[in-house]
C-alpha cells in the first residue's frame, strides 16, 4: 500500500437535529470513534462538512425526499452511503412526499446512481428494499449490522425513578411503524403499565395530530402511560435493568437497536415478527402478531429471556467491516 495518507471525510447530517441522539447518530458517533481507535496507518478519518479534499467521502444520511448528495464529485474521489432504511417509500400513506418529494426522490435516485461507488445498509431487510426502490446492483450494497453501546449491560439498580415495580419499557420513536397504539393496548389487556423513553412521545400534545405523519396517534388514551421523555444512556441503562419486559412493537424496522440495548442488559423482550427483527435475533424466539394486541399482551406476560443471538454484535467489528468498504469503494 502506499505511504500516501488517505483521507476518509464523514459528513454527518445528524449533528443538530433528532438524528443526533437516534440510530443513524449513534451509528455515526459510535463508527467513528471505533475508525479512531483502530489505528490504521495511512488512514485520516474526520467528521466535517468539508470534503473537497478528501479521498473517500461517506455520507451518513439519505432521506429519500430531501436532497443531501452532491451533484458532482472530485476526480478520483470515492463516494459511500449509508441508507438506513427506506420506510417513508413502504408506507406513501403516512409519509407523503408530495409532487417536490417526488421530484427529490428521483434526483436522488439519479445522484446515487452517478457518483455513489458504495452504499452501506444495516439489514439484509433494508438492503432488499434499497435495490427495490434506489434500482442498484446489489453488489454495491453492503449489509454492516450495528451494536449495543458498553454502556448497556445488566446491573442491579434501585428504582429512584419513582416507577412501577412492574412495567413494560419502550424507547424510541412514535412514528407510524412503530405501531405505539396497538402497544399501549396491549399493556392495557395485560395490566401493566406502560413507560415510553423519547422525546416525541412526551411532547405529543404540541403535536399536529392531523398531519400525515401523526394522525395514527389520534383518539389514544395516554392517561395510564408514563412518559418520561428523552434520557441519556446514563439513565436508559438503569430503566432497561428495571422493567419488567422490553417490547419492540413494530410493524416494520430497518434494524431495530434498542432490541440489542435491552438483551446486552438482561432485560426480557418481546418482539413482533418483522423481516429485520426476526434477522436481527434469530428464528429462536416466540414473536408476536404487530397487528394483534391481545397476541402482543400474551407475549408481554410470558416474554423472551436468556437470548442467545445469531451472530456477534460489535461497534469495533462494524467498524472493520466498514473500512473494508472504504478500501474496495
Amino acid at each position: 500500500m502506499s505511504s500516501k495518507s488517505i483521507k476518509i471525510a464523514i459528513v454527518s447530517g445528524a449533528s443538530k437535529n433528532d438524528d443526533a441522539v437516534r440510530g443513524i447518530g449513534v451509528h455515526t458517533s459510535q463508527l467513528f470513534e471505533q475508525l479512531r481507535q483502530l489505528s490504521i496507518n495511512n488512514y485520516q478519518f474526520s467528521i466535517t462538512k468539508s470534503t473537497s479534499q478528501a479521498d473517500i467521502v461517506h455520507f451518513t444520511v439519505f432521506r429519500p425526499f430531501f436532497i443531501s448528495l452532491p451533484f458532482f464529485k472530485s476526480k478520483n474521489q470515492k463516494l459511500v452511503l449509508t441508507i438506513h432504511d427506506l420506510i417513508p417509500l413502504i408506507y406513501p400513506n403516512h409519509y407523503p412526499a408530495g409532487i417536490r418529494g417526488k421530484i427529490k426522490f428521483l434526483i436522488n435516485k439519479f445522484l446515487v446512481w452517478k457518483n455513489i461507488d458504495q452504499i452501506i445498509t444495516i439489514s439484509e431487510t433494508s438492503k432488499k428494499d434499497i435495490c427495490r426502490f434506489l434500482q442498484v446492483d446489489p453488489k454495491i450494497v453492503n449489509v454492516i449490522y450495528l451494536a449495543p453501546k458498553e454502556i448497556y449491560k445488566k446491573s442491579k439498580v434501585i428504582n429512584n425513578y419513582k416507577l412501577p415495580n412492574k412495567f413494560v419499557l419502550y424507547t424510541g420513536d412514535i412514528n407510524y411503524n412503530k405501531n405505539i397504539p396497538n402497544l399501549i393496548k396491549a399493556c392495557e389487556i395485560a395490566k401493566i403499565p406502560l413507560v415510553i423513553a423519547g422525546k416525541h412521545a412526551k411532547e405529543i400534545q404540541n403535536m399536529d395530530l392531523k398531519h400525515a405523519e401523526l394522525k395514527h396517534l389520534n383518539n389514544i388514551d395516554w392517561s395510564g402511560v408514563i412518559r418520561v421523555g428523552f434520557v441519556p444512556d446514563e439513565i436508559l441503562v438503569d430503566l432497561y435493568n428495571l422493567a419488567t419486559v422490553y417490547v419492540q412493537p413494530s410493524l416494520y424496522e430497518g434494524f431495530g437497536l434498542p432490541v440489542l440495548d435491552a438483551v446486552a442488559c438482561g432485560t426480557p423482550i418481546v418482539v413482533t415478527k418483522t423481516q429485520a427483527l426476526v434477522e436481527i435475533l434469530g428464528t429462536n424466539l416466540n414473536y408476536v402478531d404487530p397487528n394483534d394486541p391481545k397476541d402482543m399482551a400474551r407475549g408481554i406476560l410470558n416474554p423472551n429471556k436468556n437470548i442467545k443471538l445469531p451472530r456477534e454484535y460489535s461497534w469495533q467489528k462494524t467498524a472493520e467491516e466498514t473500512l473494508e468498504v472504504y478500501v474496495k469503494a
